[in-house]
């Protein structure tokens, strides 16, 4: 009897995938749950395990393009196999004897052990897929339960997924696979088949003088073989396979593999051998060398959002600028006690924040947002914090930040940018922001123009302090002055507003003592 191996369903927008990878060969004997071959998809790369034990006949080839329920391959299985596992063990001999003993070891445990699928848990309302951001594990490793497997990268914020119990590991989407919301990351064997497979892997290797077939249609065959996406990228690079390291399933370059490969090594290796006959050329091409990166999913959704606000908003810019030297005194006179009573630095955010709290409060338009055709005016200051972060721009959120002190918002910024630095933030942290503020200045920007961030309608730009000469009382002095931009959607906030709101920030941070007086 022979069983059709097909091309399952892997997810709704996906019609058709590649055969990368093929681990077995014509004629091999396989088991079940053993993996075939490796599929890509314009999403993922996933693995197809054998539904039978029995002898595999190929049909679709590596690089074919198969849809969905084609026919990949076909299981010839033996009628004695099906109903008693020892004829099992003479089959494989008598086709293939050198795999024999691998063949006999993972019958008997395989009615025993239990296969779990780590599947991607929601994380949000609005996230809908998200991004295998790198593996802490390899295919075959040990897990402990709650131990760390991946970390998963949304459009929002990056969380680890742990192990929901002990077993062996077979990873299925690896790194960079974009998968959705219930999609299947890997699987973990539980139970005797936990134990078994390690075992069963372990003599084909130990005795490879012996046992030689057994090594070369599981490991040597794929060893240094790029998939079709990867050898597109090698080739794009000009980086020749043999130069890479492959991470995949017996040694194969998998798509990161040949993303993560750099042009520049292989320049040495290009001018040394005749550097008198075309060393000027070489070094100037080599020059002009560029790479490609894929946008993180972080970035593309930034990105999305950003050009949606300028298309779908009526944005628009005013600007102020602020003299900097009462809180500079300020700052001066009592960071060392406040730091010492507090355990936080002094810095320029909280009195920023203080300041556009009290202002929020005064035109509570600026701290509204649209809702169809009905405005929704908060009572709180939910603001959001700007930070650059290792993997792109993110926005954690100051809760009721209106009733914290200068010591409080202080530590919140300083708890939120420590988590931001190290990709640590929950979406609770980062979402709900009725108000933001963006500090260009740490970068050396003395204006721009920023944009706000939906669903808000209005956000604050800081810049960098530079001394400039001012009229003040009649005279010209020298004051360390900033700019203030102030970006705001022109369909719930008018220009009255918008101005007042800004011109009521400066009047409290010129005179600080307005803010610790609450007039």
């Amino acid at each position: 009897m022979a069983i059709e191996m097909k091309v399952p369903a892997v997810g709704e927008s996906i019609t058709e995938v590649t055969v990368a990878t093929w681990n077995k060969k014509e004629g091999d004997v396989v088991k079940l749950d053993e993996v075939l071959c490796e599929l890509e998809s314009d999403k993922a790369t996933f693995e197809l395990p054998a539904e039978a034990e029995g002898i595999l006949h190929i049909v679709a080839k590596e690089g074919d393009v198969l849809p969905i329920g084609a026919v990949i391959c076909t299981i010839e299985v033996v009628g004695a196999q099906a109903t008693a596992p020892a004829p099992a063990p003479a089959v494989v001999a008598a086709d293939s004897p050198a795999p024999a003993p691998v063949a006999a070891a993972p019958t008997a445990p395989s009615a025993e052990s239990k296969v779990l699928e780590v599947k991607v848990p929601p994380v949000g309302e609005s996230i809908t897929e998200v991004t295998v951001s790198v593996w802490n594990k390899k295919s075959g490793d040990t897990v402990a339960l709650d131990e760390v497997l991946c970390e998963l990268e949304s459009d929002k914020a990056t969380f680890e997924l742990p192990a929901e119990s002990a077993g062996v590991l077979q990873i299925i989407a690896e790194s960079g696979a974009v998968v959705p919301i219930g999609g299947i990351l890997a699987t973990i064997t539980v139970g005797a088949g936990a134990t078994t497979p390690q075992a069963a892997v372990t003599p084909p290797t130990a005795n490879v003088a012996a046992p030689v077939a057994a090594p070369v249609s599981g490991e040597s065959y794929a060893a240094g073989h790029p998939s079709p996406a990867a050898a597109k990228i090698l080739d794009e690079k000009g980086i020749a396979a043999s130069q890479v390291a492959g991470t995949g399933v017996g040694g194969r370059i998998t798509k990161d593999d040949a993303q993560n490969a750099q042009p520049v090594a292989a320049a040495p290796v290009t001018a040394t051998p005749a550097p008198a006959a075309s060393s000027a050329p070489a070094s100037a091409s080599d020059a002009r060398g560029s790479r490609r990166e894929k946008m993180s999913s972080l970035r593309k959704t930034v990105a999305r959002r950003l050009v949606a606000v300028k298309n779908e908003t009526a944005m628009l810019t005013t600007f102020n600028e602020v003299d900097m030297k009462p809180v500079m005194d300020l700052r001066s006179k009592y960071k060392d006690k406040f730091k010492e009573k507090h355990g936080v630095g002094l810095g320029f955010m909280s009195f920023f924040t203080k300041a556009v709290c009290v202002a929020l409060k005064e035109f509570p338009s600026v701290n509204a947002k649209i809702d169809g055709d009905e405005m929704v005016f908060h009572d709180f200051c939910d603001i959001s914090i700007a930070v650059s972060a290792p993997k792109g721009l993110v926005v954690p959120v100051i809760r009721n930040a209106e009733n914290l002190s200068l010591a409080g918002i202080e530590s919140e910024v300083v708890r939120l940018a420590v988590k931001a630095r190290d990709n640590k933030l929950s979406l609770e942290e980062m979402t709900g922001g009725t108000f933001t503020i963006t500090n260009g200045g740490v970068f050396g920007s003395m204006m721009s123009t920023p944009i706000i961030n939906a669903p808000q309608v209005a956000i604050l730009g800081m810049h960098n302090i530079v001394e400039r000469p001012v009229v003040v009382d009649g005279q010209i002095v020298i004051r360390p002055m900033m700019y203030l931009a102030l970006s705001y959607d022109h369909r719930i906030i008018d220009g009255r507003e918008s101005v007042s709101f800004l011109v009521r920030v400066k009047q409290l941070l010129e005179d600080p003592a307005r803010l610790l007086l609450d007039i």
